[in-house]
């Protein structure tokens, strides 16, 4: 009899090895995430951002209509349908323009929620999300992510009359199949250098965790360019806008965390890897999202979420959320808004889960919202990983970008949402059934991250399935 050591890698199962081989491929589930900032808010954009737009146009009921802008030639999306006006910024573009953007990237939209801030865009492999002065692309699978991104920035120029880039942000988990990624996305140092040649020397590039197991890829690109703000907007909006950004990456699901996001075999299609957007089930994908959503609790993560979500043919699962208005708030009586989204890649040998929220939480859980340490335990009881990392963005105003003396205020407040999340993520987080293997704090010009990384208590990673290859 072998006896294994703790690190000793298990070989992988038979149905895992025959996953592999009798499919076009494994699917990678680890997303490419971009977000690309225009302004520091929505009060924030240039007065260049696009009210042209309205002169001489005519209006529409609908958000998702198009108005023709005299002498411009482009359509522009009319006023939406809970009548709270003009649109601003990148949220006047019109759907048609975003799928374009989406051809090159190499995916598709499915459906999409209209929130009073924000759209968020279900993809069929991930997610877009617009704000007026941001815009958030996340992708799976061999997506070329990064090739969007001349792109956007062509797009908020001719639509929006945004002409600098404030702030770009670009990170990923380390992939399980690297190899089959293509263009820039081979390796990441090929990514760093697409990013460079936009960019130039403005940005740095950063590797969260250990090389030799799941790691975390960071690069950013901080003030770029001097995006001129209104001059309508006061000290005291600002002060109230912190950008946090919680990010929660799953792998080695368990059998029972993997089990509710396959189609019954008796209404399965032939979709491989990571599933079909076209389904043969009775049941379409949208209606099979929200049965999942609703069996496995996804649906009351926040109460009262604009959830949209799919399942897919023969397995894999997708949702957005819009909580609240899908902005910040500017009024210390109203909560903020913001949203969240999940996908799941649920096949043997390379499953995989992602939970990603920038919705403000109270320090102490609500009817309608966790604190952090409770959402955090409630995703990975829905998903049930052998293996997570868990990243924490918070923003941190300098005092020159406050003024009238205020920005002891501002620093103190973040610097309470970085303690807390230090603190959120102790070793006793997830309870005796998880070590936590890492916790690692960096300080950015303008940010702060935590990062930490948690095993299954007794788990053996598998040897990898490329190695079968």
């Amino acid at each position: 009899m072998t006896v294994l050591s703790s690190t000793s890698p298990l070989e992988p199962t038979a149905s895992a090895q025959e996953a592999l081989l009798s499919s076009p491929g494994p699917f990678e589930g680890p997303e490419k995430l971009l977000e690309v900032w225009f302004a520091p808010s929505p009060e924030e954009l240039p007065l260049s951002q696009g009210h042209d737009a309205g002169n001489g146009a005519g209006s529409s009921s609908s958000a998702t209509a198009a108005t023709t802008v005299n002498g411009s030639g482009r359509s522009y999306r009319g006023p939406t349908p809970g009548g709270q006006g003009e649109l601003k910024g990148l949220r006047r573009v019109p759907r048609e323009v975003w799928e374009e953007m989406l051809d090159i990237v190499k995916c598709k939209v499915l459906s999409v929620v209209e929130g009073e801030e924000i759209d968020a865009y279900l993809l069929s492999e991930s997610s877009l999300f617009v704000a007026p002065h941001l815009l958030i692309l996340k992708t799976c699978g061999t997506t070329l992510n990064l090739l969007g991104l001349h792109r956007i920035i062509e797009i908020a120029r001719e639509y929006c009359g945004l002409t600098n880039i404030w702030r770009c942000f670009y990170s990923r988990k380390s992939f399980f199949f690297p190899d089959r990624q293509q263009g820039p996305h081979k390796d990441w140092r090929d990514e760093v250098k697409f990013l460079d040649g936009i960019f130039g020397t403005a940005g740095s590039a950063y590797t969260v965790g250990p090389m030799n197991r799941d790691h975390w890829l960071l690069s950013f690109n901080l003030s770029l360019l001097h995006v001129p703000s209104s001059p309508t907007i006061s000290s005291k909006t600002r002060l109230r806008y912190h950008d946090t950004t919680l990010e929660i990456l799953m792998s080695h699901l368990s059998p029972a965390g993997r089990a509710p996001f396959f189609l019954p075999e008796e209404s399965s299609g032939s979709g491989v890897g990571g599933g079909s957007v076209a389904s043969s089930s009775s049941v379409g994908g949208h209606e099979l999202g929200r049965r999942i959503s609703s069996e496995l609790g996804i649906d009351g993560i926040f109460p009262g979420a604009k959830l949209d979500s799919f399942g897919f043919d023969p397995c894999g699962y997708s949702a957005n959320a819009v909580v609240g208005t899908g902005g910040p708030s500017t009024s210390p009586e109203v909560p903020g808004g913001g949203y969240f989204t999940i996908h799941v890649t649920p096949e043997e040998g390379w499953s995989y889960a992602s939970f990603e929220c920038n919705v403000p939480l109270p320090n102490k859980s609500t009817d309608d919202r966790p604190d952090l340490s409770s959402l955090i335990q409630n995703v990975v009881s829905i998903f049930q990983p052998n293996r997570l990392s868990i990243t924490l963005f918070v923003s941190t105003p300098s005092s020159a970008s406050v003024p009238n003396g205020d920005a002891s205020t501002v620093l103190t407040a973040a610097s309470e949402a970085e303690n807390q999340a230090w603190r959120s993520f102790g070793a006793d987080l997830l309870g005796a059934d998880f070590v936590r293997k890492d916790r690692i704090g960096y300080e950015f010009d303008g940010y702060d991250l935590v990062f930490a990384c948690f095993e299954k208590r007794g788990w053996v990673e598998p040897k990898p399935l490329t190695a079968l290859r």
